[in-house]
């Protein structure tokens, strides 16, 4: 803490701010600080602040001073984050775990309250919303009544940690996404606390936390157990980074949003190569940016794969500040604080960087992303030919159009050719015999399914056929400009007589009530609604996978024909079967175009050029007929937006609502579990704990339990979205006595390892090259002769005869949110370690804080370049060399094969981490 600082370099200085007087640390103190990009500057005041001579030194200050650009990172800091924020799909386990924290420390002696956050936690609800009902007046208080059936443990529980655990706020259901509510209050920017001033910083359970970095302040998402060790006052080991500079000139043109902009960016960054890197942005365009739009492209960090994505502290920031109702004299620190210690932005200064790029603002083009990657931007104008180009990855067969029928519906979005042609994989195949009348859609693969809805409408659902199109995540809600644009082109839509195409799935989620509050005084809710874009929550929905079920007409015409479908929402994450099970293409789009696609009802349609449908004048209608202009969208923020939304709605926002109130609240320092919840369970991971660590030992004789392929996120890893009845879990919550339509999500279930070991590795579209020809939680279990069975079966079996586990896998293992769950599960199920070509950071350091061993292939060398089928039996030596050193090599055995695979365990403290076989273990000893 700031008073227990050695202050080596006589840096602690006073600030004075109106009437009141504060201590802080001078960055000048410290020579070469003044050339520090903006981000390292923040780090330098939190070494010279928490400077204790063990943890943080006065040689890790001069190394961080003396940064120099081009090196390659290898000098260890320890970076004390101000606070912690936390969602609730990531907040409960973490929860979960300091409660069994408190009771293990009983166990080994200890007082159970020394188990309690050191630094501000606060956990935002709004994850567990589901998108059930949607395009009614009431689909928002019946989905919120349904969170509440659903999740009524998990939220009795959340109560209780409010009041057993000191510096633990929660923020209840139904506010807003933690994200946007974290810009638009919790985040201070400049702290004041103990007589001290210092920048604001934090870390967040989710990846997404990058969000806040729009404000100037410095954080980034980590995984629940990192997060835990934060609030227990533990800091973060890390490396100097490499920080690369990305300069911005020029102005947005017309028609090109936010969403837009971050979609370039987020290309750019991918390509450049950001993992693990700082990216600051700088330039004279930094104060063309609006804060909004930095939110927006902050937020998006993790898609990129950096480890934040900041923008100074500059009059804009203030001006948002004070837009969003923070107190006179918390602006006043905010600016006095930032001019004096070397904080503000000056444009003209260019800092050193290790890279830089650079992007004109003005040519910014309208784009959206996918089918299943961020950083797989199309530009508006190509995204028909994109999608058919993809559609040939999605279908095998034959794929045909029938002819044109007599209904209008079926001719208003896929009207079929007059001459008869089949196509096989997409190809040119009419010379081949075929026993109906069928035709081809302009050169696309095409098998239409006839539809009837319950009020008499039918129509054909075709591949490309949009049925999921969700205004929804932190990325964009939190933005007033394409929030307003999209309900001004609602508005001029249903002017034109426009309606949404009757299999389309429409959804508004937006990231806190201020939204709805400036959609009611601009007069814009009724055509909002008009369109089926009802409110349906506050929180993350469709982003996450809580997109609820299309329409059951649909649903089963897309099942029953396999039609690659497509969802367009304006998120952040489009991930294989993420969305949807029944979608299997997803596109990243601002909230106006989102819009757009529920009007045109599908993909297959070139928004430029073809008509979104028919006026009531008879008369086709464009996009650029209801496109809004910025003037437009801004003489609406203009005068629809005031601050007083902001201080009105944030009054109270811990108190919670009756349905909040109302909940039995648990009392006392220890919880008491109940041993009948499918909800909430005491973890196993400190039984049989002792106070010193076991030794660590070489892993002899294991198993594959899955060879992977690139690519492979946290979200095939991580248990998520719905929990199917013949899944692991589903079987497990069945003989629980659950009925299927309890089941609800697994991210609702994370404080549940029971359920959430049983979907580790079993997302729909995970492909295990040990089970070829299958997809989901499959694997060969050798205990049985290699039949092939669940993920989870086989690791009982595995268990049970004593034989350890480990992955392999390509490229980039790991990449997307920060899912603890992805790490809990992986060692749960028995892993030891896992071999990959490449790992993404916060996975990486989550395996290490479970105790499992992440190591990498030799340079330029895979799996299939040494010959690996899986089917190996693995040895790896060398291993207990970790016991006090930190050996950069590993040996292994696979078979025939052998070689030496890199260690990444990259600091000291990730070394202690893995010693005490976790980082939950090592802080309990500490604590002890």
């Amino acid at each position: 803490m700031p008073a227990q600082s050695k202050n080596s370099f006589g840096s602690r200085s006073q600030l004075a701010v109106g009437d009141t007087g504060y201590d802080y640390f001078r960055l000048d103190a410290v020579e070469g600080s003044e050339r520090l990009p903006f981000s390292l500057k923040v780090l330098l005041e939190n070494l010279l602040r928490t400077e204790d001579g063990k943890n943080v030194t006065a040689e890790q200050i001069r190394a961080l001073a003396g940064w120099q650009p081009d090196a390659q990172p290898s000098t260890e800091i320890q970076f004390t984050p101000a606070r912690v924020v936390m969602q609730d799909f990531t907040g409960v386990p973490a929860v979960v775990d300091l409660a069994t924290m408190r009771e293990a420390v009983v166990d080994l002696g200890g007082d159970a309250t020394k188990i309690n956050p050191l630094a501000p936690a606060e956990l935002v609800i709004d994850h567990s919303v589901i998108a059930d009902l949607f395009g009614t007046r009431d689909a928002f208080a019946r989905n919120v009544e349904l969170e509440y059936q659903r999740n009524r443990e998990r939220y009795q529980f959340l109560r209780w940690g409010q009041t057993a655990f000191d510096e633990f706020k929660v923020v209840p259901p139904g506010t807003g996404i933690v994200h946007q509510v974290n810009i638009e209050y919790l985040a201070r920017v400049v702290f004041a606390r103990g007589g001290v001033a210092y920048p604001d910083t934090l870390v967040g359970t989710d990846s997404h936390t990058t969000m806040v970095n729009g404000l100037g302040v410095l954080g980034w998402g980590v995984g629940g157990i990192e997060a835990e060790a934060a609030m227990l006052g533990q800091p973060v080991s890390m490396l100097i980074p490499r920080v690369v500079g990305f300069k911005l000139t020029g102005q947005m043109p017309e028609g090109s949003t936010a969403t837009d902009l971050v979609l370039t960016i987020t290309e750019m960054l991918r390509e450049h190569g950001v993992v693990g890197k700082f990216v600051e942005f700088y330039g004279a365009g930094v104060a063309a940016v609006p804060l909004a739009n930095r939110a927006t492209i902050g937020n998006m960090s993790p898609e990129y794969g950096s480890t934040c994505a900041i923008f100074p502290i500059d009059d804009e920031t203030l001006r948002y500040l004070r837009f969003t109702g923070r107190k006179d004299e918390q602006i006043a620190l905010v600016e006095a604080y930032a001019k004096t210690n070397g904080l503000w932005h000056d444009p003209s200064v260019e800092p050193h960087f290790s890279e830089t790029l650079e992007l004109d603002l003005s040519s910014v083009e309208p784009s959206l992303a996918g089918p299943k990657r961020p950083q797989d931007r199309v530009l508006l104008k190509e995204a028909k030919d994109c999608f058919r180009q993809s559609l040939a990855d999605y279908v095998d067969g034959t794929f045909v159009i029938s002819k044109g029928r007599a209904d209008e519906a079926s001719r208003e979005s896929f009207p079929a050719s007059d001459s008869p042609t089949v196509f096989r994989n997409g190809q040119d195949d009419a010379d081949k015999p075929h026993d109906h009348d069928h035709s081809v859609l302009e050169g696309r693969p095409s098998n239409p399914a006839r539809v009837s809805l319950p009020d008499g409408t039918a129509f054909d659902v075709d591949h490309g056929a949009v049925v999921i199109a969700a205004i929804t995540s932190c990325t964009n809600t939190s933005n007033p400009s394409v929030m307003i644009g999209a309900a001004l082109l609602a508005k001029k839509a249903v002017e034109k007589g426009l309606s949404r195409k009757p299999w389309v799935k429409t959804s508004l989620a937006p990231g806190s009530k201020v939204v709805t509050d400036y959609y009611d005084r601009a007069g814009l809710t009724p055509y909002l609604e008009k369109l089926g874009f009802n409110l349906v929550g506050y929180g993350c929905t469709t982003c996450i996978g809580n997109s609820g079920p299309i329409i059951e007409e649909v649903s089963a015409a897309v099942n029953e024909n396999d039609l690659a479908v497509t969802a367009v929402l304006s998120g952040n994450r489009n991930f294989e079967g993420r969305i949807n099970p029944d979608v299997k293409m997803n596109y990243l789009a601002s909230p106006p175009l989102v819009v757009a696609y529920a009007l045109a009802g599908s993909m297959d349609v070139d928004l430029l050029n073809d008509p979104l449908g028919e006026g009531s004048d008879g008369q086709p209608v464009y996009l650029r007929d209801i496109w809004p202009s910025s003037q437009e969208v801004q003489e609406t923020i203009d005068t629809a937006i005031a601050s007083e939304m902001y201080t009105g709605r944030y009054a109270d926002v811990f108190a919670g609502d009756a349905n909040w109130t109302g909940l039995p609240t648990p009392e006392g320092d220890i919880f008491e579990w109940d041993s009948e919840s499918t909800y909430v369970r005491k973890p196993p991971y400190f039984d049989g704990m002792g106070r010193e660590p076991e030794p660590v030992t070489d892993i002899t004789g294991a198993r594959a339990l899955a060879k992977l392929g690139d690519s492979v996120t946290t979200d095939h890893i991580s248990p998520a979205g719905s929990i199917k009845v013949d899944s692991p879990a589903g079987k497990y919550l069945t003989e629980h006595g659950i009925e299927r339509r309890d089941f609800n999500s697994y991210g609702s279930r994370r404080g549940n390892h029971e359920v959430m070991i049983r979907g580790t590795f079993a997302n729909i579209r995970l492909r295990n090259e040990l089970a070829p020809g299958t997809e989901g939680g499959f694997t060969r279990d050798f205990t049985a002769g290699g039949e092939v069975t669940t993920i989870y079966d086989a690791s009982v079996n595995y268990a049970e005869a004593g034989i350890p586990l480990v992955i392999l896998a390509g490229k980039e293992y790991g990449s997307g949110s920060s899912r603890d769950w992805a790490a809990k599960g992986t060692a749960l199920l028995g892993v030891r370690a896992v071999i990959a070509e490449s790992y993404e950071r916060i996975h990486r350091s989550n395996l290490i804080g479970m105790g499992v061993l992440p190591l990498q292939y030799p340079e330029g060398a895979s799996a299939q370049s040494l010959g690996l089928t899986g089917e190996e039996t693995f040895d790896v030596t060398g291993v207990p060399a970790l016991t006090d050193s930190m050996p950069r090599t590993v040996h292994v055995k696979a078979g025939d094969v052998e070689f030496d695979a890199v260690v990444r365990i990259d600091t000291p403290g990730e070394a202690d981490y893995y010693r005490h076989g976790g980082i939950m273990q090592y802080v309990l000893r500490s604590l002890l």
